[in-house]
């Protein structure tokens, strides 16, 4: 290890500290942080006060962390790393379908419900029925596969978000596909909303006049068994940013119609009131 730690000598001094580094793969990520770090540093040539500034701004996310609210995969998402990660990571059979991020909002486990069962524990907002088909690539039914679901309510807020308004659980389900790979469930029409701005990720997007808007979406994490997961959204046609998502994570293929449906027979089939929102989503798995 170099003595003389010099800005020319600096980057390789470090870099050999970690030679001995048992995980190959834990040396390997560690070398290319440390050249990427420093030709960041030599190429921005920040202050003293520059630099501590940076390193506040990364302790105040850290301390906005709790057990429901994670500031640092928030700053993931809004610098579009969250979606790179899942772009590299997401090569695969064209017809699977696409993945997206999974949020800083999937911090409980979902309420195991039946098919066809809502998700809005509250009887608010227009009410809406999902449905659709666990498939393999070659179009074979996934039964039993497992879908996990969570929005937010009718104002944007999840039920994480609102203790005091929204019992633990709305908004949010896990349901088992049927012999025929198919799910439904009731819920509510979600809105779009601005993600949390008032923690060090908010003072971000307002220094750079970056709005902090998410187009209108449903998640899900659909899994079974020979299959990879996916985390993906479908996100509602029509909804505002759709062309401005704050975090990138939208993509053409996940974009559904929620059609208006004014049939009394069809909404007392499905127990909802007249007129309603449908949407359907099938969700393509390639083998594991």
């Amino acid at each position: 290890m170099a003595t003389d730690f010099t800005e020319d000598t600096a980057t390789a001094a470090v870099v050999e500290s970690f030679s001995k580094t048992p995980d190959p793969r834990l040396r390997e990520i560690l070398g290319s942080l440390t050249r990427h770090l420093h030709a960041f540093v030599r190429d921005i040539e920040p202050t003293t006060q520059e630099w501590e500034q940076a390193i506040a701004f990364l302790t105040a996310t850290g301390q906005k962390c709790d057990a429901t609210r994670q500031e640092f995969i928030l700053l993931s998402d809004v610098l579009g790393v969250s979606m790179l990660v899942e772009a590299i990571n997401d090569r695969k059979a064209a017809a699977a379908t696409d993945s997206t991020v999974l949020g800083p909002f999937h911090v409980v486990d979902s309420p195991p419900r039946e098919l066809g069962d809502s998700i809005d524990l509250l009887d608010t907002g227009e009410p809406c029925v999902v449905t659709g088909r666990v498939v393999s690539v070659d179009g074979t039914p996934l039964p039993r596969a497992l879908v996990d679901v969570w929005q937010c309510n009718e104002d944007g807020f999840y039920d994480v978000q609102q203790p005091d308004l929204q019992p633990l659980g709305n908004g949010r389900g896990l349901f088992t596909t049927d012999a025929e790979g198919a799910f439904l469930f009731r819920t509510i029409v979600p809105s779009y909303y601005p993600i949390p701005t008032d923690g060090p990720v908010g003072d971000l997007l307002a220094a750079g006049e970056r709005h902090p808007y998410r187009p209108a979406h449903i998640h899900f994490i659909a899994g079974a068994e020979g299959h990879a997961p996916v985390t993906t959204h479908i996100f509602v046609a029509g909804s505002p940013y759709l062309e401005s998502d704050a975090v990138f994570a939208v993509k053409k293929s996940l974009v559904e119609e929620f059609s208006v449906v004014d049939d009394p027979v069809q909404a007392a089939a499905y127990g909802v009131a007249n007129p309603f929102r449908l949407a359907n989503f099938d969700i393509v798995l390639q083998s594991s």
